[in-house]
């Protein structure tokens, strides 16, 4: 459940994206300036990230902080809860990706965010961490992680979904498929795949679902285990997932725990929401209503009003 917010509180801190914050972006983006500021809030737009640490760094600044807005994609998003463990979020969403702002129904409308910040409307969700990181969508290690680490080796400038062509060509030509190791809580003995996917929220990309068992606010982590490894079997996972029906094969094991370990004989790729995370081994945790996010009061059921 979220914690009592300080109703007195009213300045809004926004994080800018300076490659989402321009063109119709900018836009959104002085729309939600002007309209929280008629809601009587006090906004205050940032493009430095150190800028806006430096703010946020002044004890009372923050008490009187209502959340901070990540403007930009799911990278924005958890760069932001990452530097401010403990500080409410909302998302205005300007990126490529925007899985959690679409999970949450949250559109591309500064007017209509300002009107969800007044709300004050806020829902718990877990975190995961691997290593120093925290992320909050999925991770997954094997074949998709291959095609963002080779995206990430080439990146200049901004991704759209036209980068992804070359580096999935790739990743079909040279990906290998290595077995690894997986054990979840205290397992005395490793599961097998190829391909795994742990999820916390029930949201992948293109809209499909990985895990549909997953909430984000249970406190487990969701674990989808593919355990073929070919350019064949990835497609046939794909078009299985895109009908629903990958989670009643024989060779995908669902499997739900707090704690994730995977280990492997050779090195294997890792990505945590969308971003390449190094290789294997990894261990993966989840840490229980550590992020709270403004939503529109009908975002879901566990929704809760403290207006």
């Amino acid at each position: 459940m979220a914690s009592t917010p300080n109703t007195a509180a009213n300045r809004v801190a926004i994080q800018r994206n300076p490659r989402s914050g321009s063109g119709a972006g900018r836009h959104e983006l002085v729309e939600l300036v002007r309209e929280l500021k008629r809601l009587s809030f006090r906004p205050r737009l940032f493009k430095s990230r150190e800028r806006l640490a430096a703010w946020m760094a002044d004890p009372a600044i923050r008490a009187e902080t209502v959340c901070v807005v990540a403007a930009g994609g799911d990278g924005t998003v958890a760069d932001v809860f990452n530097r401010y463990p403990g500080v409410p979020i909302s998302i205005l969403p300007l990126g490529t990706e925007n899985l959690l702002a679409r999970h949450l129904g949250l559109s591309r409308s500064g007017r209509e965010l300002a009107h969800v910040i007044a709300g004050r409307h806020r829902r718990a969700f877990d975190l995961c961490q691997m290593r120093e990181r925290r992320f909050v969508l999925m991770a997954s290690a094997g074949f998709d992680a291959d095609v963002i680490s080779r995206l990430h080796e080439t990146r200049r400038g901004h991704i759209s979904r036209a980068s992804y062509v070359q580096p999935i060509l790739e990743s079909v030509r040279k990906y290998e498929y290595p077995e690894f190791r997986v054990w979840v809580d205290d397992a005395p003995i490793p599961l097998t795949g190829r391909l795994a996917v742990i999820v916390n929220v029930p949201i992948y990309a293109l809209g499909l679902s990985v895990a549909r068992s997953a909430t984000g606010d249970d406190g487990l982590l969701d674990v989808r285990l593919f355990q073929r490894g070919s350019a064949f079997q990835m497609v046939r996972y794909l078009c299985n997932l895109a009908l629903g029906r990958h989670e009643g094969l024989a060779d995908v094991l669902s499997v739900r725990g707090r704690r994730v370990r995977i280990e492997s004989d050779v090195p294997v790729p890792i990505q945590v929401d969308g971003d390449a995370a190094g290789q294997t081994p990894v261990e993966i945790s989840v840490l229980p209503s550590a992020l709270e996010i403004l939503v529109p009061a009908g975002a879901a059921t566990s929704v809760k009003d403290h207006a």
